[in-house]
């Protein structure tokens, strides 16, 4: 109801404290109609159409604003004496506004334009206004259109700044986007460093600088900032409807990075932007950047995927792409017409020529749910294995390469299998090639390889044994029993409690003895492998029987490779013993079998074959204590795969051990570097569990570094349905806990308390740790406060009270009142002083029952913290005196702290001193218990506390001399 100036005023505050969006904005144009009824309250009308302006403003609408402007304007013409000390300054603000608004409408008339501009000037003059911000629209002006650009920045950025000037993050933002638009992506960065670490933001800032510095980052190689800008400002530009240029600029990044799956979940996520064209301008940058997208899309073949377009008809990334070209050729011609430039034309055509800025994907750490086939480029490597033409020359160099295990030995059988399957191919049996059914069973031996590559045991089996019969029938019995005894062992390691088959596996090694030197080699290495994994099943504490098969298998198999001086073999003997090494704990031995190894492939040119073992050196030297060798092995053995194109090395777990090495040294940049890649390879695998895994540790070191908006991006990623479902239960709930930490830390409370609410509902079912639910009681009571759901938080506070009654957590109780007792009073003023002091009593309460039933709590400090906060709660209630006595005994209260209560002691004593000094007018006496204080923290090893007293005595004294 708004039938009285109360309650309109009521409904304006109330309107004021949403988020800006559709409800605000139609609550806004009801409100302002209903000022009307009020003709004598002019006031009202004013902060009415204010509050108008504002919600189309930052709801993608303000090419309405300068109509209600010219409503405040006749308003302030008329009646000026009606305006508030807030609302003279915001008419002036609000001029640039409305310049931006005509700027970005296309029906808007050029001469319109500026001689909005000239009454903007005029009315700063006149009103003693300084004029930079009058320039700073000019250069906006200037830079849209494309003429006088650098004059026109030059006239702003000579000016110092002045009362009505941009903040500092939106002026530096616009200086670093010139700088971009000149090509100097450098010196745009060093001029939008303050903006991009957090240093100068504001309600736009820095999400829209993340956003425009995405692209210069990228060019300048700055991947891990890019990854970064990319994951904090889309969070937050996200489902906003006021942020269709950033939108832009994001599926631009996605399209540019290798990143485009996710470019169309950006586009699902903010379909709705496609409806809402109260900003053309940013609307023409959200067409363009989707244009781009679905263009490199089509352009790799997958213009047929489902693409989210404007409501009202199903869309494939080619039929969008169709649709907003033509939309954004249109918006584009109205605004260069409307200029009498080609100024805006050019623009939108140089970035839709923008070619990809990195040779691979760029890893987000994020999951993708839309899966697009990748289309990387392949890592620069040797020169590839020429394909003879001459076919005995082939079939015989694909043999030899098979021997080696080389990874282009693939290629020449590609080649032999498509001479053969040609139409017409007769084939002419040489003794070099042989028969036609050596050739095909070559070729099913190849093909088992292929599928073993793929990790599918089961193809590869029928292959085997069909390569087995092949060989037979060839002549080649030894052939054919290596490929049987591989049949053998195939699902060893592939499925839940696969046992080796001794017996067969027995007959064949006792066959294998009449067979030549390098197939009965063959069937012993895959006797060996056998007891390899069985020895591997039984640790650790394998029978006797299992140990020693696997001993005498290895000895054998080792024993008869360095009789035959095969180097690939003998390394890989040396490989089984230093795996089985390691895997027992045996350290040094493992090391010193893998840096053998490793010499003998090198010495003999076989590196292809080195990733294996130097990801098992790198491991091993990560657990022998040593994470600076550990990064340089495994950075080699991801080098070597990346090379030789070895689809099968194990390149998630590799890069997550990485990560872990590199926050074993401290680098915790090289660690999110590594655990972000190690996500998109086990994405890429489709292995989602490990996946979630990488991208939890992902998030630990983000938060531990302070880049608390990434890890929150990450952690809202793991929570996706298809990845949370591969997580246990109480991993779950450990990463809603994580994230709701992390949105407090954001100050994001309603997102928290979210969370919380969540997690409250996913535990309370839970039977055992019983003081879960009381702490995540505790939590979701603050943040549902700090989110102004008092009631929620009022309903979850005595949740907590009667969890911590059957499961106690009493510090974090105490906390949890003393800190929603501080709430109180923010919120309600003195109104709540009562309800403020119950709960800290109610506090107190719980200390004392805890220390009597001799519960685990601290209760020193909590005492002191009762003591503390009840004087911040009287002192602004202006009962100094109650005040001061509080902060004394807090003091005393921490004295028996310790040395641990030396910091909230000097706290404490800062507040007293505050009390003493400036309630009561007691300076001297305050500067006297800070000058003891001072002394106190210097010799108790804290110069920060010394400093901030220092400080305080120092403004005292001041204020004394001022006086």
């Amino acid at each position: 109801m708004t039938d009285t100036p109360e309650a309109l005023a009521d409904a304006l505050r109330a309107n004021d404290a949403r988020p800006y969006g559709r409800p605000r904005t139609v609550t806004a144009e009801d409100l302002a109609e209903a000022a009307e009824q009020f003709p004598d309250r002019r006031d009202l009308q004013v902060l009415a159409l204010m509050d108008l302006m504002e919600a189309y403003e930052y709801d993608g609408e303000p090419r309405k604003a300068p109509v209600v402007f010219a409503r405040i304007l006749k308003l302030w013409d008329t009646h000026p004496d009606d305006f508030s000390e807030w609302a003279r300054a915001q008419v002036f603000w609000r001029f640039k506004w409305v310049a931006s608004a005509l700027v970005s409408t296309p029906d808007v008339p050029l001469a319109a334009i500026e001689r909005w501009h000239g009454e903007m000037r005029s009315r700063y003059e006149a009103a003693g206004h300084d004029l930079q911000p009058y320039y700073a629209r000019l250069f906006r002006l200037a830079s849209h259109i494309g003429v006088g650009v650098e004059d026109a920045f030059d006239l702003w950025v000579t000016r110092p700044r002045s009362q009505m000037s941009d903040c500092t993050a939106c002026e530096i933002r616009a200086r670093a986007r010139h700088h971009v638009r000149r090509g100097d992506d450098a010196r745009a960065l060093e001029e939008w460093q303050p903006v991009l670490t957090g240093e100068s933001t504001c309600s736009e800032e820095p999400w829209t600088s993340h956003a425009a510095a995405l692209l210069p980052l990228l060019r300048q190689g700055r991947l891990d900032e890019a990854r970064s800008s990319h994951l904090v400002g889309y969070r937050a530009a996200r489902g906003k409807s006021s942020t269709a240029t950033q939108i832009g600029e994001h599926l631009e990044f996605c399209a540019l990075s290798g990143n485009e799956p996710r470019g169309l979940e950006i586009l699902a996520e903010n379909r709705a932007l496609f409806a809402g064209q109260g900003d053309p301008l940013s609307f023409l940058g959200l067409l363009t950047g989707t244009e781009l997208l679905t263009a490199r899309l089509t352009a790799q073949g997958h213009g047929e995927l489902p693409a989210a377009g404007p409501a009202g008809r199903t869309w494939t990334v080619a039929s969008l792409h169709a649709h907003v070209r033509a939309e954004a050729e249109a918006l584009a011609a109205r605004f260069d017409t409307r200029n009498g430039t080609t100024a805006v034309g050019e623009q939108r055509l140089a970035r839709l020529a923008r070619q990809p800025l990195v040779d691979q994907p760029l890893a987000l750490g994020v999951r993708t749910v839309t899966q697009v086939p990748a289309t990387a480029v392949p890592a620069p490597r040797p020169e590839a294995e020429p394909v003879p033409e001459d076919f005995t020359t082939l079939v015989l160099r694909a043999r030899e390469l098979d021997r080696l295990d080389h990874p282009d030995a693939h290629t020449l059988w590609e080649r032999v299998a498509s001479v053969i399957s040609a139409d017409g191919y007769i084939h002419a049996e040489t003794p070099e090639v042989g028969p036609i059914e050596r050739l095909q069973g070559d070729l099913a031996d190849e093909r088992a390889q292929r599928a073993f590559e793929r990790e599918d045991w089961r193809a590869a089996h029928p292959e085997l044994l069909a390569a087995a019969d092949l060989y037979e029938r060839a002549g080649l019995p030894g052939r054919a029993l290596v490929m049987r005894t591989r049949a053998l062992v195939a699902h060893l390691g592939h499925e839940d409690d696969a046992r080796p088959d001794w017996p067969a596996l027995d007959e064949a090694l006792r066959d294998a003895e009449r067979l030549d030197a390098e197939d009965r080699l063959a069937v012993m290495h895959s006797f060996t492998y056998a007891a390899y994994r069985e020895l591997s099943d039984a640790l650790p504490e394998p029978s006797d029987e299992v140990a020693a098969r696997f001993e005498k298998a290895l000895a054998a198999y080792r024993d008869e490779s360095i009789a035959l001086g095969i180097p690939h073999r003998i390394a890989t003997a040396r490989q089984y013993t230093a795996d089985m090494a390691a895997r027992q704990g045996r350290l040094d031995e493992a090391r010193t079998e893998l840096v053998a190894a490793l010499d003998q492939l090198e010495q003999n040119a076989l590196p292809w074959r080195t990733a294996r073992p130097l990801g098992l050196l790198g491991q091993v030297e990560l657990v022998r204590g040593e994470p600076a060798r550990a990064i340089e092995v495994l950075n080699r053995a991801l080098a070597t795969a990346a090379r030789w194109h070895d689809t099968v090395f194990p390149h998630g777990p590799t890069h997550l051990m990485l990560g872990h090495a590199c926050q074993h040294t401290g680098d915790p940049a090289g660690a999110a570097r590594s655990f972000t890649e190690a996500a998109a390879r086990f994405d890429r695998d489709g292995a989602a569990e490990e996946a979630a895994g990488a991208r939890v540790q992902l998030a630990s070191v983000l938060n531990e570094s302070g880049r608390v908006a990434d890890a929150v991006a990450v952690l809202e990623s793991v929570l996706l349905e298809a990845e949370a479902a591969s997580l246990d239960e109480r991993q779950r709930a450990q990463v809603r806990l994580d994230l709701a930490r992390g949105l407090m830390a954001l100050e994001e409370y309603r997102e928290a308390a979210e969370e919380y609410l969540r997690l409250a509902e996913q535990v309370s079912a839970w039977e055992d740790g019983q003081d879960i639910h009381t702490m995540v009681a505790c939590e979701a009571t603050l943040a549902l406060a700090e989110a102004g759901r008092w009631d929620a938080a009022e309903t979850a506070c005595e949740r907590a009270l009667a969890a911590h009654a059957l499961a106690p957590r009493a510090d974090q109780v105490c906390g949890m009142l003393q800190q929603l007792a501080r709430l109180t009073m923010q919120a309600r003023g003195t109104d709540g002083l009562e309800d403020t002091l119950a709960r800290l009593e109610l506090a107190d309460e719980v200390n004392r029952r805890a220390e009597a039933a001799g519960h685990a709590i601290t209760a020193w400090y909590q005492r002191g913290v009762g003591h503390y906060e009840r004087a911040r709660a009287l002192a602004f209630a202006d009962r100094s005196e109650e005040a001061l006595a509080q902060a004394e005994a807090a003091i005393a209260a921490h004295e028996a702290g310790g040395k641990e209560g030396e910091e909230p002691r000097a706290e404490a004593l800062r507040m007293a001193a505050l009390i003493e000094g400036r309630s009561l007018g007691r300076t001297d006496a305050a500067r006297t218990r800070l000058a003891a204080g001072i002394r106190r923290c210097e010799q108790a090893g804290l110069p920060e506390a010394a400093r901030v007293l220092a400080a305080l005595n120092d403004r005292l004294a001041e204020e004394t001399t001022d006086g």
